[in-house]
């Protein structure tokens, strides 16, 4: 690889790191074919990038980038996959679900959210953490249960002013 080849590499991972907040870095070596194809498979499915890179133009892209990886670069040893997501407990939830089936990939790190995680005991917390659109919908809900239950209470009273009166003085 030439100069300008490795410098353009370190240019194109730089913008990927811009542009994606949640990255995870895993060590997918000893997969055969059938089975890289399959984990790619599952990470399309969803929605997820997943990239093999030279550790040293993954941390020079790191160092290039605007971002604090932390200690994240200390993990870029031996082979390293990259992968890229919208949702930041996506890519924790393909490697758990994958490894039923293989001791592969292992998570050597993630950066989810301004936030570093080391190391593969780290993945039964990123599993659990909760995506924008499902911490919206936790809270709509919670938003929704007491008008619900103030709804249902008022309809219960019989439709009678009393009735109503009477049941919002209860609750």
């Amino acid at each position: 690889m030439t100069r300008e080849e490795k410098s353009q590499v370190i240019k194109d991972l730089t913008v990927q790191l811009a542009e994606n907040s949640n990255i995870y870095i895993a060590d997918i070596s000893g997969l055969n074919a059938g089975t890289t194809s399959d984990l790619r498979r599952a990470c399309y499915k969803a929605n997820i990038k997943l990239a093999v890179v030279k550790n040293t133009l993954l941390e020079k892209a790191m160092e290039a980038s605007d971002r604090d990886f932390g200690d994240l670069p200390s993990v870029l040893k031996g082979n390293t996959s990259v992968m890229y997501s919208e949702t930041g407990n996506a890519p924790a939830k393909v490697i758990k679900t994958f490894r039923k089936k293989s001791d592969k990939p292992l998570l050597k790190g993630a950066f989810i959210e301004e936030a570093v995680y080391l190391g593969d005991n780290q993945l039964d917390m990123l599993v659990d953490i909760k995506s924008r659109e499902e911490l919206i919908g936790d809270i709509v809900g919670l938003l929704q249960s007491p008008a619900k239950n103030v709804i249902s209470a008022l309809k219960s009273s019989g439709g009678t002013l009393s009735g109503i009166l009477k049941t919002l003085s209860q609750k």
